[in-house]
């Protein structure tokens, strides 16, 4: 056996760059396009010189927050259907503990992603060493340790040797279809630096591509008898449609049946807008149209969804008499004793397909989905009329222009707030997979870092399309420092900062229910200035210090020139362009359906809650 002595570091970066994957379109690109990484004690000998020896080959980008860095890392991987896979690396400490919260995100919305933390002495000799936190009853605990609850796969590599047993288990996990999500290595700062003779087959270049198991012919059998006696099945595509590539795949067999068809959140942009099935996205931030199919459906078919609450709303938007599910994961497709059928969205839906026979739905059943969502585009463009509220634009008249200026190789995202809402029930697709609402962990910030890396990922893929996110002022001070690294890095995207003057869309859910106005717009919050004018944040001097073009927009009819400025800009000068507009505080789509929080017993609200929990508790075990 040859082999080669290297550090476990440069045996790790060398790994790395010899990882290749296969995309949707079966082109090859690398399994790891580039690190984001900030350097400290910790990483920076170890790993940053083994990354430096490799810039050539691995490009390594500088980040500006440590969680801000890591979710660019979740941005690139959904922008590329989970295909490639984003890196971050970190120093030890408060450093490796920011990019939990990103870890969070990438575990909840199935996404892959490799962190990559600093990590205190193996040997321990010069402990307890700068930002090591020691615990009294346990020796071998690491702020590290704070990863486990939000990875897929975590290992502290303690010897260098120990690369050889888990970089295997590094790639199936990054690439397995239901197992995938976020992968944590801690790497204590001593092991890095230590060398070891490893055989040169561990670098020979590999292609991964991503399986598509096949479905039990026996599952296959019971839901095709299921659905053949459906008189109202509704389809509804999810996440795992997207990653298996299988939105035509889903098209073609609601064509072929007649059955309507909605979409998840993850889902979202896989149907075309105008398509005669399409009901229109689902759950609380969906559209009244497919909730009002779904409550009338008989049979539900979900397609590679988890079935988060905001597309159940809570388990209340249901009410068939079967739950049918095919998803890649086992503990996603058994939920709610569905009927579970186990496999690729894609193979799946062809064997679905091939054994459905001549079986259509009723006409007048296959019909509603048109007509329900007429209704709901009606209310949408109601709500995107030019009539401001209050002088201000709303968040839907925003969406509005948006949607209109672009274009099938555009992107759209966000994350958190109230923009969700508006772009998934709101928003009209006239591209396949174009956006990226991350509304698993719904985290602020998201929205600025997610689109550096997605405008990062999709440079390469759709050099003509224009990324754009749409946020909050909240979300936009939660974490913005990545708009100076894409403005550093020469990654132009367009970012539309929406400021209504707080956290206006929690002020909703809190008064909304009974409670008192406190603490989430800044009038209702706590100040012990004695001048009655409390500052504003300027978001256009702001986002121009850290190197972005800013437009600045006064009414609708700004928005829509300085959107278009934007995208010119964007290309133009490589770095981000930042529209900034000020909106209405409460004016927001609403698709009628119900989410439990909970509502203490002295609130108006209180009713309305346990009116949704007996509704709840009726749909919450189907008959399979």
């Amino acid at each position: 056996m040859t082999t080669v002595r290297l550090s476990a570091a440069q045996a790790l970066v060398r790994w790395l760059v010899a990882q290749r994957t296969e995309l949707l379109d079966g082109t090859e690109a690398p399994l790891f396009p580039g690190v984001f990484a900030i350097f400290g004690h910790g990483n920076v000998l170890g790993l940053g010189t083994a990354l430096d020896e490799h810039r050539d080959d691995l490009p390594t980008w500088r980040g500006h927050n440590e969680q801000g860095m890591a979710l660019a890392a979740v941005g690139y991987a959904k922008a590329t259907h989970r295909r490639q896979v984003g890196v971050a690396t970190s120093s030890i400490g408060p450093g490796a503990m920011n990019m939990v919260t990103a870890a969070g995100v990438a575990h909840a919305n199935r996404l892959p992603v490799l962190l990559l933390p600093g990590d205190t002495f193996v040997g321990r000799a010069p402990d307890p060493v700068l930002q090591q936190v020691e615990h009294f009853d346990d020796a071998t605990a690491t702020v590290n340790d704070a990863f486990r609850a939000v990875s897929r796969y975590f290992d502290r590599i303690t010897r260098p040797e120990q690369l050889l047993a888990t970089l295997p288990q590094v790639a199936r996990v990054l690439t397995d279809p239901a197992d995938c999500g976020p992968v944590v290595l801690a790497l204590p700062q001593d092991v890095q630096a230590e060398a070891f003779d490893y055989p040169l087959e561990l670098f020979t270049r590999v292609v991964h591509r991503v399986p598509r198991p096949r479905p039990d012919a026996r599952a296959v059998a019971a839901a095709v008898d299921r659905i053949r006696r459906a008189e109202r099945p509704l389809l509804v595509l999810g996440g795992g449609v997207r990653y298996s590539g299988a939105a035509q795949v889903a098209i073609d067999v609601a064509e072929a049946h007649g059955i309507p068809m909605t979409e998840t959140t993850a889902g979202r942009t896989l149907v075309p807008h105008d398509h005669p099935l399409h009901a229109g996205p689902i759950g609380i931030t969906g559209s009244a149209s497919a909730n009002t199919l779904a409550e009338r459906a008989d049979v539900v078919l979900a397609v590679g969804t988890r079935l988060q609450d905001f597309t159940t709303a809570s388990w209340t938007v249901f009410n068939p008499e079967t739950l049918v599910t095919i998803n890649a994961a086992r503990f996603d497709a058994v939920k709610h004793n569905a009927l579970a059928v186990v496999g690729d969205a894609g193979e799946c839906l062809h064997e679905l397909a091939g054994a459905l026979g001549d079986y259509h739905a009723p006409p007048e059943w296959t019909a509603s989905a048109a007509e329900e969502r007429a209704k709901w585009d009606a209310h949408v463009n109601a709500l995107r009329e030019p009539t401001p509220k209050d002088g201000l634009p709303t968040y839907a008249q925003v969406v509005g222009v948006v949607n209109d200026l672009s274009g099938p190789d555009d992107y759209v995202m966000t994350a958190s707030g109230g923009m969700p809402g508006e772009l998934i029930g709101g928003w009209r697709a006239n591209g396949t997979a174009t956006m990226d609402v991350e509304y698993g962990f719904s985290c602020m910030g998201y929205e600025l870092a997610g689109a550096w890396g997605a405008a990062m990922a999709r440079r390469h893929t759709h050099p003509h399309g224009i990324v754009t996110t749409l946020l909050g002022d909240g979300s936009y001070l939660m974490l913005n420092s990545e708009l100076y690294s894409a403005a550093f890095a020469g990654h132009g995207f367009v970012a539309v900062v929406c400021d209504n003057d707080g956290y206006a869309v929690i002020a909703r859910l809190q008064t909304g229910q009974g409670g008192r106005a406190f603490n989430n717009m800044y009038d209702d919050c706590r100040s012990e200035r004695t001048d009655t004018l409390r500052p504003r944040v300027s978001f256009a001097d702001h986002a121009a210090a850290l190197g972005c073009a800013v437009l600045p927009a006064d009414d609708l009819a700004g928005v829509a020139d300085a959107y278009r400025k934007a995208r010119e800009i964007a290309v133009a000068e490589r770095r981000p362009a930042v529209v900034v507009v000020r909106t209405h505080p409460s004016s927001w789509t609403e698709a009628g359906a119900w989410w439990e929080v909970g509502v203490p017993e002295h609130l108006s609200g209180h009713p309305g809650y346990q009116q949704g929990k007996a509704r709840q508790l009726r749909y919450t075990s189907y008959g399979g």
